[in-house]
């Protein structure tokens, strides 16, 4: 392969993707990220005009981009988003489903057991980070279906490889997300065709506006005792960047990744690969 076919890997021209959460931090990383590389980028969330913070980092003299009204656990407003994408942009190719979360209300604390967690809150981070990238992945793929391609890329989590104290549902969510990952690579791949593929990246720890207060100190910045625990056990010493991630995103969506479906892959900074010793 030469140079010129390998820049033409990363070039997704014509191409449009819809990132769930896309006004997030991770998800607004990928989204700027993509259109960076001349992609039509969808950003669908309920509000959207949080997304505003992200299209202010545009060029805007050659994004191609559309901010989108869509609640990852409500088909019908997704149908209605697809809609709108496939008027204006006249194909889905890519789907990162970026949507999910924790609740504090679903996390233990020295004042709330887990024999006490409220089973709706549990429902609500359950449905967020399950639901919320199955039904997208029904109503999206069946763009791909039609194409004979395309490509979805969910965001697990490290919790998905070992479940971490005090977020349950998290936890258990999103290793469920990791599994209906490869049960999906495969369906999409023996029943419509090979060239759909569907993977799924998992980021170790990231500062996000939600974790922030949990693992560095509001007043001061220095690390919480969960924190300090975090970054012991990882090798690299440090959190994950936005931009950490972008490598492994736009690998798994590029031709570069042609014979990639149904993998999980890591971007940890070898949490994962450490055993504590």
């Amino acid at each position: 392969m030469n140079l010129n076919e390998l820049r033409r890997h990363y070039d997704f021209t014509d191409k449009t993707c819809v990132i769930t959460g896309g006004a997030g931090v991770l998800g607004g990383e990928m989204a700027c990220a993509l259109v960076g590389c001349n992609a039509n980028v969808v950003i669908l969330d309920r509000d959207p005009a949080l997304a505003d913070q992200v299209v202010r980092r545009f060029d805007m003299t050659t994004a191609k981009y559309l901010v989108v009204k869509g609640d990852v656990l409500d088909k019908e407003s997704l149908e209605q988003a697809a809609a709108e994408i496939i008027k204006h942009f006249g194909r889905i190719d890519y789907l990162i489903n970026g949507a999910g979360g924790n609740n504090p209300k679903a996390t233990t604390n020295p004042e709330q057991s887990f024999f006490d967690l409220p089973a709706e809150n549990l429902k609500f981070v359950s449905d967020l980070n399950l639901l919320g990238t199955i039904l997208p992945s029904q109503v999206f793929g069946k763009y791909m279906v039609q194409q004979k391609e395309g490509i979805i890329l969910n965001v697990s989590s490290m919790n998905a490889f070992r479940p971490l104290t005090r977020i349950p549902a998290y936890s258990a969510a999103k290793a469920a997300v990791s599994n209906f990952t490869q049960w999906l690579a495969v369906h999409m791949a023996q029943e419509y065709s090979p060239n759909i593929r569907v993977n799924a990246i998992a980021p170790g720890f990231f500062l996000t506006e939600q974790n922030r207060f949990l693992l560095t100190e509001k007043e001061t910045g220095a690390l919480t005792v969960r924190g300090k625990k975090i970054i012991d056990h990882t090798p690299m010493g440090r959190f994950g960047k936005p931009e950490d991630l972008l490598g492994a995103t736009l690998w798994l969506l590029s031709p570069a990744s042609a014979f990639v479906t149904g993998i999980v892959l890591p971007v940890d900074g070898g949490f994962s690969a450490y055993s504590g010793v």
